[in-house]
């Protein structure tokens, strides 16, 4: 998986398996056996089972992102999003930071990116999941969902075969709520979850730390979620606010 919107916003898990992995010796692979805790892998598997059995909700997350400068030196930056979702393909977007506002709109038929303060929407038809969705917006539009692995967890695009090391590091308050907290190493990647310990397995916080830099840039996500949200129908059809005009979508050259 990929940053998505927000970059680095959300659960960014590269899941192939290491090419280190599978060169390594005898003793070299039981040690690293040793490191993956199946506990861990089990309870992100029940994670995503319960987000993939979610018919509607609203989701909420605050993020403190960290850029470093040529001198080493970081800078941090804050965005917010809210996501309502109606499965299986129905969802709205709303993305905030002090740069830039967008809101993203799809009802089954359509995909609709709008940007207030250029007063500008982009429309393009599609049908489909919503895993389906993220993917095709980021590799086609490099359009990023925020918290887009959450549709991945639960479905055959979140294996969890490559992770290298997983381990249950406890349990810490979120808010109100006694969580599980798991950290896991995966490539290039550091990343933390924290995950609800009373019957309904919600991830609340997530730490991703790029371990390629060694001043460390870690993002930090608290996520909030309302399982009985009160939006209609009517949440996912995107009516053109008097006075935007309509653009086309731009494909990114992948080459």
């Amino acid at each position: 998986m990929k940053p998505r919107l927000f970059a680095p916003l959300l659960l960014v898990i590269a899941l192939s398996p290491a090419l280190a992995n599978a060169q390594a010796s005898a003793p070299e692979a039981a040690t690293q056996a040793t490191l993956v805790d199946p506990g861990a892998l089990l309870a992100l598997r029940e994670m995503g089972a319960y987000l993939q059995g979610l018919g509607r909700f609203r989701v909420s997350t605050e993020l403190t992102g960290e850029r470093v400068l040529a001198d080493g030196q970081k800078l941090q930056h804050t965005a917010t999003a809210v996501i309502d979702v109606a499965r299986p393909d129905k969802l709205r977007a709303r993305m905030t930071s002090a740069r830039n506002e967008r809101e993203l709109v799809y009802d089954g038929r359509h995909a609709t990116l709008y940007m207030p303060a250029q007063k500008a929407y982009s429309t393009v038809a599609f049908t489909g999941s919503l895993v389906e969705l993220v993917d095709k917006l980021e590799q086609r539009y490099g359009i990023e969902v925020p918290l887009a692995d959450l549709f991945m967890w639960g479905t055959p695009a979140a294996p969890v075969d490559g992770i290298e090391s997983a381990m249950n590091a406890g349990q810490d308050f979120i808010g109100d709520d006694l969580c599980d907290h798991y950290a896991f190493r995966q490539g290039k990647l550091d990343w933390q979850v924290w995950i609800s310990a009373g019957g309904k397995p919600l991830p609340r916080k997530l730490v991703v730390t790029n371990r390629t830099d060694e001043a460390r840039p870690q993002s930090v996500s608290s996520i909030d979620w309302n399982l009985k949200p009160g939006f209609t129908a009517a949440a996912f059809t995107f009516t053109p606010p008097k006075g935007s005009r309509q653009a086309e979508w731009r494909t990114v050259d992948r080459k």
